[in-house]
C-alpha cells in the first residue's frame, strides 16, 4: 500500500482520529469561521475576550430561561448582577449588567455572530456614561478562568 509523504499511517491515523473526535469543544471553541456553527443559546459558552483589552467574559452555562451562568475579568473576576440570553429566529442575544468594583450599572448588549463565532455589540460605561462598540472573540481556556 502506498501512502503519501507526511500522511500517518496505522495507528497514528487511528490516535489523530480519535484525538480530534474526543477533544472537549468547550474547551477551545471553533475557529472562527469554521465548520457549521453551534447552534442556539449553547453557542454562547466559552470565554470571549474583548479585542480592545484585557477583559473577558466566562459563560459557563445557559439555563432553559435564557439566564447565564457567567463572569467577568479585567483581569480579576467581578460577578454579573444579571446575565440573560435569548434568541428570537436565528439571533442570538445576550445582556449583562455589572454592579461590582466600580462598574455601577454598566452593560454589554451583545449579539453573537455565528458567520466569526464572534460576540458583537455594545458596552454602556455608566459611570462615564458613554457608549462603545465591542467585539468578544472565543477564547481557549484550558481551564485557566474559574
Amino acid at each position: 500500500m502506498r501512502r503519501h509523504p507526511g500522511t500517518p499511517a496505522g495507528p497514528g491515523l487511528l490516535l489523530a482520529c480519535l484525538l480530534a473526535f474526543a477533544a472537549p469543544s468547550y474547551a477551545q471553541g471553533p475557529a472562527p469561521g469554521a465548520g457549521p456553527a453551534r447552534a442556539g443559546l449553547e453557542a454562547l459558552v466559552g470565554a470571549w475576550k474583548r479585542s480592545d483589552g484585557n477583559y473577558i467574559i466566562l459563560i459557563r452555562d445557559v439555563a432553559r430561561t435564557g439566564e447565564l451562568t457567567a463572569s467577568y475579568f479585567n483581569p480579576n473576576p467581578l460577578p454579573f448582577a444579571k446575565a440573560q440570553a435569548t434568541q428570537e429566529g436565528g439571533s442570538v442575544r445576550a445582556a449583562f449588567e455589572l454592579q461590582a468594583g466600580g462598574y455601577g450599572g454598566s452593560t454589554y448588549t451583545l449579539r453573537y455572530d455565528p458567520a466569526s463565532d464572534r460576540l458583537v455589540g455594545e458596552y454602556f460605561q455608566a459611570v462615564a456614561k458613554q457608549t462603545f462598540e465591542v467585539v468578544f472573540s472565543r477564547q481557549r481556556t484550558e481551564g485557566k478562568l474559574r
